[in-house]
């Protein structure tokens, strides 16, 4: 009878030790991502009840994302008290939008654990997905749960940005780089705290500091140009602007846009240049940017190609006045005698004699008559 027993005993060990050795087998090849080979070395482990778990992370390694959910699914029923694998499987379903059942599980693991911080974060995220509200009170107590909670800080101060608590959010975002001074999403919201404050000095050193940290973006670019042009740095401006549009080069808003910077440091042709980009590519009204390019046009005393660009301009807006007068003023510069530079102005008067371009008009009128007047003498 002894040795029946110590038989027994003796099949039991090899057979633990040889299940063992499967599982520590299925492990090395998931570690040196080899999921495929260690799903089928799984299958082999008995009880496989033990291992479903790990097959569903195999899975979801190798993109078989029913596979995975079926597993964890078998996984959870076979390790009801697993509450990492029940945590897992509730992740899994958030991802492909099952919400009502997910939040079921995590509503469920936070009345089991409410100082566990990741149960309400990830309820706050599913909330979100529904459009509720209280999201919001969930990430907060997370952040209530764990200071250092980066995720929760990060929509926290998101959710007050968006709200126009521009200080509040930047409690939240200060204490959270206090803990990751290299969080790239929240430098990014306090740089945008800043620009919706419109302080631009201290945006432009939070853009600044993600490009530091290597993040390059078009948002990025083109918020950075704009708070250096506000600062009246517009070759620094420019060259934010080029690296914009290098991630759309026919983006017709950013390309008018270097046009005008060009023109504030007087580089003209560039300024004629990118307006001309702009101008080819818009497809809506354009009689202000075409007013803009005649103006870049008039400073180069390319006049002929100015009035052109100006009778653009008022064939797409004939209403507009300003397109009017900058048309008389290159008129003016182009005709070489006196008669007619007086006509275009006198004609402008005549027109628009209620318009703010008036005393302007009349006051050029009046020094082209007296210098007509002068060399007749």
């Amino acid at each position: 009878m002894k040795q029946i027993i110590v038989v027994i005993f003796t099949l039991i060990l090899i057979n633990s030790n040889a299940q063992t050795s499967v599982l520590k087998s299925a492990d090395s090849l998931y570690a040196r991502g080899n999921y495929a080979k260690a799903i089928e070395i799984y299958k082999t482990h008995q009880p496989i009840e033990a291992v479903y778990g790990e097959m569903a992370k195999a899975y979801m390694a190798i993109g078989n994302f029913d596979e995975a959910s079926a597993h964890y699914e078998l996984a959870v029923k076979a390790q009801p008290h697993n509450d990492l694998i029940t945590f897992e499987y509730a992740k899994l379903l958030s991802r492909f939008n099952k919400t009502d059942n997910a939040l079921a599980i995590f509503n469920d693991l936070s009345q089991k654990d409410e100082s566990n911080p990741n149960y309400h974060y990830e309820i706050g995220l599913l909330l979100e997905k529904k459009m509720d509200t209280t999201a919001y009170h969930q990430f907060l107590k997370a952040y209530e749960l764990d200071a250092t909670h980066q995720k929760a800080i990060f929509r926290i101060a998101r959710y007050y940005l968006v709200n126009n608590k521009n200080e509040t959010s930047l409690k939240f975002i200060n204490k959270g780089l206090e803990s990751y001074a290299n969080n790239v999403e929240l430098i990014n919201l306090k740089a945008l705290n800043y620009y919706y404050m419109e302080d631009y000095i201290s945006c432009a050193k939070w853009f600044e500091r993600l490009i530091q940290l290597g993040e390059s973006s078009q948002f990025i670019h083109e918020k950075l140009s704009f708070c250096y042009a506000q600062d009246s740095e517009y070759q620094k401006a420019i060259e934010q602007g080029e690296l914009a549009l290098k991630f759309n080069p026919n983006n017709a808003t950013n390309l008018y846009i270097q046009g005008q910077l060009y023109e504030r440091i007087r580089d003209y042709p560039n300024a004629e240049k990118y307006l001309i980009m702009a101008l080819k590519i818009m497809d809506e009204p354009l009689d202000v940017e075409y007013t803009e390019l005649a103006r870049v046009y008039n400073l180069q005393k390319k006049y002929k190609e100015g009035i052109e660009t100006l009778q653009k301009a008022i064939k797409e807006n004939p209403s507009s006045i300003i397109s009017q007068f900058y048309l008389a003023a290159a008129k003016e510069k182009y005709y070489a005698d006196y008669d007619s530079k007086i006509k275009v102005y006198e004609a402008f008067i005549e027109k628009y004699p209620k318009s703010h371009y008036v005393s302007l008009a009349e006051m050029r009128l009046k020094q082209l008559k007296e210098e007509q007047f002068m060399k007749q003498e």
